[in-house]
């Protein structure tokens, strides 16, 4: 059974930082990507950031890059979002995922989707 934890949202003011963390278990990490959606109210599911087990590879949308950093443990059963100076529109519900390597990093292919984090970033 594919199990994903996330945990490590909450309220922070513009400038702050977070780190989301997200546990995976129950499937063969090198046949996966993990990475993180976020739903803001009233938008559709984005992708956010994403890590290749197999080679180290990562993504990340165009309006996080250089405030956003994805990592893995060494195990990597465990993948870390480091959120840096963060914005209100940053404000969403953040959701651990996970998608089969070679396919694209967008919701319609994503295989499993964890329970959801708020993060709220206030002005």
């Amino acid at each position: 059974e594919v199990q994903l934890q996330a945990s490590g949202g909450g309220l922070v003011q513009a400038g702050g930082s977070l780190r989301l963390s997200c546990a995976a278990s129950g499937f063969t990490f090198d046949d996966y990507v993990i990475g993180w959606f976020r739903q803001a109210p009233g938008k559709e599911r984005e992708g956010v950031s994403c890590i290749s087990n197999s080679d180290g590879s990562t993504y990340y949308t165009d309006s996080v890059k250089g405030r956003f950093t994805i990592s893995s443990d060494s195990s990597h059963d465990t993948v870390y979002l480091q959120m840096n100076s963060l914005k209100p529109e940053d404000t969403a519900v953040y959701y651990c995922v996970v998608v089969r390597t070679g396919r694209y990093f967008r919701a319609a292919d994503v295989d499993y989707w964890g329970q959801g984090t708020q993060v709220t970033v206030s002005t």
